[in-house]
């Protein structure tokens, strides 16, 4: 009997669909707790321990490192997707922009993100009570943190304990050195007043049972051999497989979740992509993962005569109140970093020091904040390499002398990425649009999008503030400053890749999706565990919140099976 055909016969405790980091860290929690877990992932199995290109040159390869379509970020980078994908097109309103990135395979995006793991503060979860814009949390830091502290335990992450009123501290591993640069970097910010601590990433710097410290070879987003980054697959479904207790079923394109007379999700309807059949696994429990906005379309697509307008949708808010990490850059010229004398920069692949939010929105003209990460130095060249080197002052055009300069100018520029916080707003949603389907004959999304001032004055701040950054260090700043008309250069929605929203929790049934255990106000036995139950952004990463908000999901779900509540 085929695994699809096992999948059709049985009826599992709990489906899940979706195994970047809430699918995975629900799968890893429920079999761990005893539940049989069947798992619905929409691209191929992916292990970075056995699958990595990590230590591969980039000039062993035909493309140096070339992006290709797939591999928007590099053709090494661990994931596989981006914001095309041939077959499953999107859509969006006429005058508006929003690009949607989508990950295909196992683990998704935890594949090859950033891995910078911070958790959200006290404020982050009542945003409202402060500065009385979007909603606040139906719950607080106070029952997020225990669920920090377990996956600090289980996945790692290194930092430094700072106590910043709104950073709360972790059980962190020790954080690598500063490099060169970043000394630099720290020196100038100290001297601006702007506070520049250790990072805080997941990955560990001590071993792991089964995991190896990182050893440094800074390659960090094309997957980690010997799991020492943090990705779903080796660290979280592994496990989950090893239990006996999860099915993985790859290549399975969610349709729709089913539901009964009563009103109850019985399982997930989907496409077995390599044959084109419809398929159905059931289940007593359905766990929506497979990313915010993912997890929106299935729902608005799960429609009946019980739920019309898609199921768990009585309140007209699925697809609404959707958010991006708001977004700009900065780069210069460091004099200080000409010729400088050979020196070891190894280190994780990622920024050793970072800037959590400072200052006092009431005294600024936008809400909120934004972190501010720092990239440079001494990386490995790949293709690309030495793009704009005419920027550089006196290079020569060719021959030995341009390759002296090349060797003079590399580790010369210092650059610095904003990534703050947006307040939800109703003119940011997704809907089923009406004619557009993919390959499959499923329907798309169609966005709507529009960022506000708030968000165009904090990339107007940001700017200002990597700019006075580089000018402090002595530097000459790339390009020149955008413009009010350009949104003081705010990225477009979704480029960030940190969409968050779309079935927001909360305790009024009439205004969201689902209630503080995420779970649908509408349907007892369904309940989402992604980016999709967020109200609001933060001026961190999300992933940290995730992985905590689905463990938590899980140990909910659990107990409510005990109390036979569902």
């Amino acid at each position: 009997m085929s695994q699809g055909q096992q999948g059709q016969q049985q009826v599992y405790d709990v489906c899940i669909v979706g195994s970047g980091a809430g699918g995975g860290m629900a799968a890893y929690a429920l079999t761990r707790a005893g539940a049989r877990v069947v798992m619905l992932e929409a691209g191929p199995a992916w292990y970075a321990s056995k699958n990595s290109t990590m230590i591969l040159p980039a000039y062993q390869t035909q493309r140096r490192g070339r992006a290709t379509k797939t591999r928007p970020f590099g053709e090494h980078d661990a994931c596989d997707g981006g914001w095309e994908i041939e077959g499953e097109p999107y859509t969006r309103a006429p005058g508006t922009r929003f690009d949607w990135w989508r990950g295909r395979m196992l683990g998704g995006r935890t594949n090859h993100w950033g891995r910078i793991s911070l958790r959200f503060g006290p404020r982050d979860f009542k945003g409202k009570s402060h500065d009385g814009l979007g909603d606040d949390w139906p719950i607080g830091y106070e029952d997020v943190a225990p669920y920090y502290d377990r996956i600090d335990d289980l996945i790692g992450v290194f930092g430094s304990k700072e106590n910043l009123p709104n950073e709360p501290d972790g059980k962190f591993h020790p954080a690598p050195k500063p490099r060169c640069y970043e000394l630099l970097v720290k020196k100038t910010s100290d001297k601006l007043g702007i506070t520049c601590i250790p990072s805080r990433l997941s990955i560990i710097t001590k071993p792991l049972p089964g995991r190896q410290a990182c050893h440094y070879c800074g390659q960090c987003n094309r997957g980690c051999s010997v799991k020492a980054n943090f990705s779903s697959p080796d660290v979280l479904i592994a496990p989950a497989l090893q239990t006996g207790r999860l099915t993985l079923i790859t290549e399975a394109m969610a349709r729709e979740v089913t539901v009964g007379r009563d009103g109850l999700a019985t399982g997930v309807a989907y496409v077995h992509k390599p044959s084109g059949e419809d398929r159905h696994v059931r289940a007593r429990v359905v766990v929506l993962a497979a990313s915010a906005l993912e997890s929106a379309r299935l729902l608005l697509n799960s429609k009946s005569s019980l739920f019309p307008q898609g199921l768990a949708n009585a309140s007209g808010t699925v697809g609404r109140y959707i958010t991006d990490t708001t977004g700009t850059d900065v780069s210069g010229f460091i004099p200080q970093m000409v010729d400088h004398v050979p020196h070891n920069e190894d280190g994780v692949g990622g920024m050793h020091v970072y800037m959590p939010w400072w200052l006092d929105n009431k005294k600024l003209d936008f809400p909120r904040g934004y972190h501010i990460e720092v990239w440079g130095g001494l990386g490995q060249p790949s293709y690309g390499y030495g793009g704009g080197f005419q920027r550089y002052p006196n290079v020569a055009g060719y021959g030995k002398k341009l390759k002296d300069d090349y060797r003079r100018f590399y580790g010369s520029t210092i650059g610095f990425s904003g990534r703050g916080e947006m307040i939800p707003n109703d003119k940011s949603y997704a809907e089923i649009d009406p004619t557009v389907v993919d390959r499959w004959g499923i329907p798309v999304l169609r966005f709507h999008w529009e960022w506000s001032d708030h968000e165009r004055n904090q990339s107007k701040h940001m700017q200002e503030t990597f700019r006075r950054l580089i000018a402090e260090m002595g530097g000459t700043v790339y390009g020149n400053a955008p413009t009010k008309e350009q949104d003081y250069g705010l990225a477009p929605g979704g480029r960030i890749i940190h969409e968050l929203g779309g079935t927001r929790m909360g305790a009024d049934a009439k205004s969201s999706v689902l209630n503080r255990d995420c779970q649908a106000h509408d349907c007892k036995n369904l309940f989402v565990a992604d980016g999709a139950p967020f109200v609001s952004q933060a001026d961190k990463n999300p992933t940290w919140t995730i992985l905590a908000l689905a463990w938590r999901t899980a140990d909910g779900i659990m107990a409510k099976r005990k109390a036979g509540e569902i």
